[in-house]
């Protein structure tokens, strides 16, 4: 049960509804791999995207690997990332055996840019996984001109922007693969998990099969390499039940935003991810910089000491030890990481918490 005084950053948010839909898959004994909730939450999720097919995983990253095996993506592709994102954007793509190559965000939406994306194509250039970060939708009329252009896969990760619009269409739905996560603290949650959507048929039988270790019917028989990449039937019973409050965790999220946005108007210094004219983003995390350093350091300081939970931004890739080697000058990416801060954005938390919050920050 919530604890009342607490504030939370991005804790799940766990309901009646949630439990009710938990014990009928417990009563119903079907909790791995096999019963009815896996293929409804599927079928769910299409609906809700607005796309043909869904294809449950064990995870986001689990997701976006498939996606690149799929694709026919290895040894000697590279595949162009944003520098600034969470690193299982990028650890599916080592997996497989391809390049990452990373380059800059815009320092505004903080997403992939598509000028940044072009001056780095080339010869094995062969997918763009634009990134939209914190819920923010990409620029991905450019994006999608650019991979048609050059004859590039686009796999989006949509792995924190469930419910986010470009153009009045979901994101997932315009590359040719979308990869979510269900975490816990994402906009729904499994308690773990992801899903795959495609509007092509062929690709997703294919995925569902590679999923499930590339298994043929009932018989031990396998004709390809497989994944055990399988959503559980318990874990698709509490998505189910999520997305009976997607809405609900939409709505609120989408208003903490604009409390921080007004409460904060009056100072120059802090300055909020801004949205795409054509975007509206879910804002899974409301974040924000500043180009006052003692402010930062003082925010981090007293959000510690009053027990409000904040995060810094994702630290650029080319910044961890294992991808030093892809490294190169991405200044927005590394601007942002210095500058900027993740608030408490939890549906758990009350419009009264997120005043509450900003006030404090704003008296820094």
């Amino acid at each position: 049960m919530r604890n009342k005084t607490k504030i939370y950053l991005d804790a799940p948010n766990i309901g009646n509804i949630e439990k009710d839909f938990l014990c009928e898959a417990i009563d119903s004994t079907f909790i791995s791999t096999v019963g009815p909730y896996v293929a409804k939450f599927e079928e769910e999720f299409a609906k809700y995207i607005g796309i043909e097919k869904a294809i449950s995983t064990q995870s986001g990253t689990a997701a976006i690997h498939i996606a690149l095996h799929e694709l026919g993506i290895g040894k000697g592709d590279e595949v162009i990332v944003p520098a600034l994102t969470f690193v299982a954007t990028v650890n599916p793509i080592l997996y497989v055996g391809a390049r990452p190559v990373f380059v800059d965000v815009n320092i505004n939406t903080w997403n992939i840019s598509p000028l940044e994306i072009e001056k780095n194509i080339t010869k094995k250039t062969k997918a763009i996984i634009p990134v939209h970060l914190y819920g923010n939708p990409c620029n991905m009329d450019e994006i999608i001109k650019i991979s048609k252009e050059y004859n590039l896969h686009v796999i989006e990760d949509a792995t924190e922007s469930m419910g986010s619009i470009y153009k009045g269409r979901q994101t997932g739905t315009f590359g040719d693969i979308g990869c979510f996560s269900f975490n816990g603290n994402k906009i729904i949650t499994t308690g773990g998990g992801g899903m795959i959507v495609t509007n092509d048929d062929n690709s997703a039988e294919h995925i569902k099969y590679l999923v499930n270790q590339a298994r043929n019917s009932n018989e031990y028989y396998h004709s390809e390499m497989g994944f055990n990449y399988r959503m559980t039937n318990i874990e698709a019973a509490l998505g189910l039940a999520q997305m009976e409050r997607i809405k609900t965790f939409l709505d609120k999220k989408r208003k903490f935003a604009q409390i921080y946005r007004q409460e904060l108007s009056g100072i120059s210094d802090i300055k909020f991810q801004r949205e795409d004219k054509n975007a509206k983003s879910n804002f899974w995390l409301t974040c924000a910089i500043t180009d006052d350093d003692k402010r930062l350091n003082n925010l981090f300081r007293v959000c510690k000491e009053k027990n409000i939970p904040v995060r810094r931004i994702f630290m650029p890739l080319g910044e961890m030890p294992y991808l030093k080697a892809f490294a190169k000058g991405c200044p927005n990416a590394q601007e942002v990481y210095k500058k900027g801060i993740c608030l408490p954005s939890s549906t758990l938390n009350s419009e009264e918490d997120i005043k509450k919050v900003a006030l404090i920050i704003g008296g820094i």
